[in-house]
């Protein structure tokens, strides 16, 4: 019996309308705007020029994703939930240009204090992280833009002195490679404190800046990020603040438009992007689909807002 070649559809980018183009060429080479993951069907016409299951897309759309003049970037979440294989990293690699970037979700396994109410033993795991950058720095090369390490709310409970955990971060970071850069997205409040932004400053790590419920505003984050330095700044637009993920999920699937439009909290992303380009920064802005409805339409609107004031590459 002979086999069959069974056919599977390649992605193709979708048309990109000239002014997209010319509003790319407009934004800053330092400025990488990228979203959460590539795997959505709902952005065909935005990104892909067919329509086809998400399973596809994940498997075979970073060149198509990465096609897109907008779209110099993008955040691997995947790696969060679980160990992401040699060979994938490097096929994700060969997929993008040379100035694309990464940024790598360091595993949820070693980022919660606790588990079932009790603490957990694997919390900021020295020899787990080591591997989890390891493996991505070996695949992505130049490419690894950033391990990005999510604190999530609940990391410091209420009514804790937020001091023992905020040395126990402090230490994990400082055995982390220099070689790396590292931004902590912080989701709790109560990690905001001085010791905290001496902790990152002592490790060379940096904030990142998110849009997130029960956070500070992304200007006041900017302040705390201004007082640690460094170089790099990362932003991630995740979650309109009135909104849970769930909730998101289900009124704004498939990702196809922006829905829920947040002008304060697009103010200020104009605002702090643009003060840390003006500061000379490489700048990451990631976004979430559950942030306004549709990542790449945002990132456009962004994009929109900065382009002006933007010199040429």
């Amino acid at each position: 019996m002979t086999g069959v070649l069974l056919d599977v559809p390649a992605v193709r980018p979708a048309a990109v309308d000239p002014s997209v183009r010319a509003l790319a060429a407009r934004l800053p080479a330092r400025l990488r705007l990228g979203t959460c993951s590539w795997s959505f069907p709902g952005w065909r016409g935005q990104v892909w020029a067919d329509d086809l299951p998400a399973d596809v897309l994940a498997r075979d759309g970073l060149a198509a994703y990465a096609a897109h003049p907008l779209l110099r970037a993008v955040s691997v979440d995947r790696s969060y939930y679980g160990p992401v294989d040699a060979r994938t990293w490097t096929r994700w690699a060969q997929a993008v240009p040379d100035d694309f970037r990464f940024t790598v979700k360091g595993p949820a396994a070693i980022l919660r204090p606790r588990r079932d109410g009790r603490p957990d033993p694997g919390f900021l795991d020295i020899p787990q992280a080591h591997a989890a950058i390891d493996a991505a720095r070996a695949g992505l090369g130049s490419r690894l833009g950033a391990m990005v390490w999510q604190l999530s709310p609940g990391t410091v409970r209420r009514g804790d002195d937020p001091a023992p955990v905020v040395a126990a971060l402090g230490r994990f970071l400082a055995a982390l490679p220099r070689d790396v850069p590292h931004a902590v997205e912080v989701r709790d409040p109560g990690l905001l404190v001085p010791a905290w932004a001496d902790a990152l400053r002592a490790a060379g790590a940096t904030p990142a800046l998110t849009v997130f419920p029960g956070m500070p505003t992304l200007r006041a984050q900017a302040r705390f990020a201004d007082a640690v330095g460094g170089g790099l700044r990362v932003v991630r637009w995740m979650l309109h603040p009135a909104w849970t993920y769930a909730a998101a999920r289900d009124a704004f699937t498939p990702f196809a438009h922006t829905q829920a439009v947040h002008p304060a909290i697009r103010d200020d992303l104009a605002a702090v992007v643009a003060a840390a380009l003006d500061a000379a920064r490489d700048v990451i802005v990631l976004a979430n689909n559950k942030a306004e409805g549709s990542a790449p339409a945002s990132l456009q609107a962004l994009a929109e807002r900065l382009a002006p004031r933007a010199p040429n590459r």
